[in-house]
């Protein structure tokens, strides 16, 4: 079994950010990717609002990113994620090449769009069939265009696509929409949009690009073609964890209703050392822009956790016997009794590691320490005895 200190799976913009920050900190960083390098970009024909490039075709920017990430030196295994299992502090990944054992990992496997799965749908992407209105509804300024769906996603966008072109066609497959009753209204309220309701596209058709629908009313069974030069599928998004399929009740990897992983500010999930970045994330906007800056803060956070995690292992863990004080960073009266605490130890010759319990949660719950602050002595990382402490003396009674 392979054991790497950071496995970031996935290398789009996300996992690829990723690996740039992780490699720059010093990290030993192995990147798992079964597809083309850039993920979802590689579908994307031109992006036009991704910072420092004002017009960049996907697979090209997929290409910069790759080469910028190499030059770091993280190792690229092609390779599809099968499993992954999480216990007692270890991280392993089962891939189609073999089983590696991580320290940190980076979920970064992004996610994919659901395909309405009409005929010419997938012939014609990238020639007119998009899944992203910011990213492509630009290119469609005074020309027709379809919007496929009818949740609170297909409404909004169609309503976004209206200041581009100069009609829009949005179709839902029912006799009434699922989105709020006010994004409905407001987008309907615009006359640039026409709803053309219990009705599904059997086909995208045209030559090189798209050039007209053929759409089938759902009670009447008549078909007819509405000319556009665009379509836009937006009947839903979900996350590329197959690898995860019942683990999250096992591990305790807190997810969304959709799917979606959850995480806080820095990138960490419910599950200690693991790490989500870019769409698969439970977030609010999924763009470029955003993947990198979710793949960097993850990184980063990432270091932070294993440097945290081989000091307490050296420090906490491994010596025969230690006491550590539990305190918060952000309580001046526990700086203050850490500082008594640390001249104490030191005149008597004592060893105490002070710990930031305000930080280091999941330590506090491994080790039993609900209150703060607090004194608990270890052995081999065994808690022998703890206590609570509200004085110098405390400590003092404590350390013998």
């Amino acid at each position: 079994m392979a054991k790497r200190q950071l496995t970031i799976i996935g290398a789009g913009p996300a996992g690829l950010t990723a690996a740039i920050f992780g490699r720059r900190a010093g990290l030993d960083v192995l990147v798992l990717e079964k597809g083309m390098t850039g993920g979802q970009i590689n579908i994307t024909a031109e992006i036009e609002n991704y910072p420092g490039f004002k017009l960049v075709g996907g697979m090209e920017l997929g290409k910069i990113l790759r080469e910028h990430a190499e030059k770091f030196g993280p190792e690229f295994m092609e390779c599809s994620a099968e499993s992954v299992s999480f216990g007692d502090g270890s991280k392993t990944v089962v891939t189609s090449k073999g089983t590696i054992e991580t320290d940190a990992l980076i979920i970064a496997s992004g996610s994919s769009f659901i395909k309405s799965g009409c005929k010419g749908e997938a012939e014609f992407a990238g020639r007119g069939v998009s899944y992203c209105a910011v990213c492509d509804g630009a290119f469609f300024a005074d020309v027709p265009v379809a919007v496929i769906g009818g949740g609170n996603t297909a409404v909004e966008e169609a309503d976004y696509l209206a200041q581009f072109a100069s009609k829009v066609y949005l179709i839902h497959r029912r006799d009434a929409f699922r989105a709020q009753k006010s994004a409905v209204d407001r987008t309907l309220a615009n006359p640039k949009i026409e709803a053309v309701m219990s009705s599904v596209v059997e086909e995208i058709a045209g030559q090189d690009m798209v050039e007209r629908v053929v759409v089938r009313n759902n009670k009447s069974g008549r078909t007819k073609e509405i000319p556009v030069e665009g379509v836009f599928v937006f009947v839903g998004t979900a996350p590329n964890l197959e690898f995860l399929t019942d683990l999250t009740e096992r591990s305790g990897l807190r997810r969304a209703n959709a799917g979606w992983i959850i995480t806080d500010d820095k990138m960490e999930t419910s599950v200690d050392g693991v790490f989500a970045a870019g769409d698969v994330r439970d977030k609010y906007l999924r763009q470029v822009a955003t993947a990198v800056g979710d793949g960097a803060t993850a990184a980063m956070a990432a270091y932070e956790y294993l440097s945290n995690e081989y000091y307490l292992q050296t420090a906490l863990f491994e010596p025969e016997r230690v006491t550590a004080f539990f305190m918060s960073s952000i309580d001046p009266a526990h700086l203050a009794l850490d500082r008594e605490i640390s001249a104490s130890a030191a005149s008597s010759g004592k060893k105490v590691i002070t710990i930031d319990g305000h930080i280091n949660l999941r330590l506090r719950e491994k080790l039993g320490v609900t209150s703060l602050p607090a004194m608990v002595e270890l052995s081999r990382g065994k808690k022998v005895s703890a206590i609570t402490v509200n004085s110098i003396d405390d400590a003092k009674g404590f350390l013998g």
